[in-house]
């Protein structure tokens, strides 16, 4: 258990971290992907909800 330790202490210092810009601009890119994505899926949800009310 020791070892497994060592060695993720060891691969974490080969891991690129990005800088506290970069997190805040992928976590509002991330944050802006899903809204547009639920508004494009909610839309289409009403479309085929109103068209299969029209049709019964």
């Amino acid at each position: 258990m020791l070892q497994y330790f060592k060695d993720v202490r060891a691969e974490m210092r080969h891991v690129s971290w990005p800088t506290k810009r970069q997190a805040v601009v992928y976590t509002v890119v991330v944050i802006a992907v899903s809204l547009v994505t639920a508004v494009y899926l909610g839309l289409w949800d009403y479309v085929f909800t109103s068209v299969v009310k029209q049709i019964i």
